[in-house]
């Protein structure tokens, strides 16, 4: 008998990206993101996103960072820890 995994929700693709990213993921979880990825184009924005910040934030440290834009991205990560998970 084959067990059936749930599938992803935005909210768990989200949480899984970052370890997608670094490869660290397990392969059902990357099939199962890959999955909604193929369906979602919000996501994958969302993952297109997070390759730019990345390849870009090496070339940026906290010291080329306005304390307004420190403060703004803090607010952005509060605000998101915050929301209530959904579907």
């Amino acid at each position: 008998m084959k067990i059936r995994s749930h599938p992803v929700v935005c909210r768990e693709a989200i949480e899984l990206m970052s370890d997608y990213l670094d490869g660290s993921l397990s392969r059902r979880d990357t099939r199962r993101l890959e999955e909604h990825l193929a369906i979602c184009p919000p996501c994958r924005t969302y993952l297109a996103q997070m390759r730019l910040v990345i390849s870009v934030s090496g070339s940026v440290s906290p010291d080329d960072l306005s304390p307004e834009a420190l403060d703004d991205l803090v607010e952005v990560f509060r605000r998101y820890r915050d929301e209530p998970e959904s579907s």
